[in-house]
């Protein structure tokens, strides 16, 4: 199957259910066929999504240029004695022939360019069959899916550990069973067994773990918000990778985090998480790493045209002793240690950031500037730091304009020149975009 059959498989389905509605809604009417029903009481949603990529990379030899989009199609049916059904297809494409390294390794892929890892794809995002339960203890307050379908379990983008790479505009899904139950008070359960990762560089990658990983992999998420300043997490990521025994890990951890009012206008925020990551699976590796971060800061909310005002501190490790360092390979990384992605995958002397946060809403748009001070676990030598603004706004809900730039100046200690890699060049991006979004 060429890459363009599956979305217009989907495309045809999509049609087919639209046409069949247009065509039969009058002679539906009255009906008390409950599959109609749950198939006239579906949605459609679409999105597109133009971005414009400039990349000036010292570790590059040219300089990358992308002007990429990314549209969406999907439909979701109403339910069938608790069954459902959902489908959304995804297609990338370059808009000209700009000059980028796409990632894939592919012979055309440019690859005397900076890296944009947007490449050309159509392909099926999500295609999954549900059930929610809605009688009996365990099925009361519980939905089951199985097929194609993302994972996550923490409020986008801010995906540490499973994620979608929303800033790509190929994202990252699983073939999966999954499993989420609510039924005791202020408790979320959820269950995945994941036997397939698609990621971002999609099956045009040459080197196949970078196509996705084959997978033999569990998840389990546990979230308590009983208490009013406090909500409460724990997690075990058994991650088992054929093709990717290197990421092969078990990770076991929990966090809190809440906020507390000190006034009508003014809360305290915080966060604090730890986690202990082994190999797993058949990594031969000795892994023994750990995980911690802390989190301080404020939110104001002065009201009149200023909206909220949001100032933190982090701090972030991912241990390393040299070799073997904590890793996240599901994660978004795009969210974590700048926005330039220099650490997309943990150094093996392992990551120690410190960073600030500002954000602020006003005039109906977004502005969030970020400094982070970055160096290693092992050894304790600088990397660089990063200075990261973005500015975004949303018109009548459907409409977004955005542009934001990444400033990441690295250090020049002979350590870090000598083991840093890329991480010891500097690297400028900015970005562009317009997205329509029903």
């Amino acid at each position: 199957m060429n890459k363009f059959s599956t979305f217009k498989c989907v495309s045809k389905y999509l049609v087919s259910i639209f046409v069949a509605l247009s065509c039969q809604s009058v002679l539906a009417e009255g009906s008390d066929d409950p599959l109609w029903e749950a198939i006239k009481g579906g949605k459609f949603d679409f999105s597109a999504r133009y971005r414009f990529e400039h990349v000036d990379d010292n570790a590059a030899t040219d300089q990358a240029n992308a002007s990429t989009i990314r549209t969406t199609l999907g439909y979701t049916t109403g339910s069938f004695h608790g069954f459902g059904l959902r489908i959304l297809g995804q297609d990338v494409s370059d808009v000209f022939e700009d000059d980028f390294n796409d990632g894939t390794g592919r012979s055309n892929a440019k690859t005397q360019f900076a890296v944009v890892a947007d490449p050309s794809e159509t392909d099926l995002l999500e295609g999954f069959i549900s059930y929610t339960g809605t009688e009996g203890m365990f099925l009361n307050g519980s939905t089951f899916k199985l097929g194609r379908q993302i994972i996550t379990y923490r409020n986008a983008p801010f995906h540490r550990f499973m994620g979608t790479v929303l800033w790509r505009q190929n994202w990252q899904n699983h073939d999966a069973f999954t499993f989420q139950n609510k039924s005791l008070p202020y408790t979320t359960i959820n269950y995945a067994y994941s036997w397939n990762v698609n990621r971002i560089f999609t099956d045009e990658a040459v080197i196949s773990a970078r196509a996705n990983f084959d997978s033999d992999s569990h998840f389990i998420n546990l979230k308590y918000d009983r208490f009013n300043y406090a909500k409460l997490e724990g997690y075990a990521y058994l991650l088992d990778f054929e093709n990717s025994t290197a990421n092969s890990t078990e990770t076991y951890g929990g966090r809190i985090s809440g906020g507390y009012p000190v006034s009508e206008k003014l809360k305290l925020l915080y966060a604090g998480e730890y986690a202990t990551q082994e190999d797993y699976g058949d990594n031969t590796a000795n892994v023994d790493e750990d995980y911690y971060l802390g989190e301080v800061g404020i939110k104001y909310v002065p009201g009149n045209f200023i909206k909220a005002i949001v100032l933190k501190f982090d701090y972030e490790v991912l241990t390393g002793n040299g070799t073997n360092s904590f890793r996240t390979p599901l994660a978004t990384g795009h969210a974590f240690q700048g926005w330039t992605d220099r650490f997309l995958t943990t150094p093996g002397d392992g990551i120690e950031d410190a960073y600030f946060t500002a954000v602020v809403k006003a005039f109906g748009a977004k502005f969030i500037a970020s400094y982070h001070m970055i160096e290693s676990d092992n050894l304790g030598y600088d990397y660089g730091d990063e200075l990261d603004l973005l500015l975004v706004k949303t018109f009548k809900k459907h409409y977004t304009v955005g542009a934001k730039v990444g400033f990441y100046d690295a250090d020049t200690n002979a350590t870090n020149i000598a083991r840093g890699g890329s991480r010891a060049s500097d690297v400028t991006k900015t970005w562009i975009w317009g997205q329509i979004k029903f």
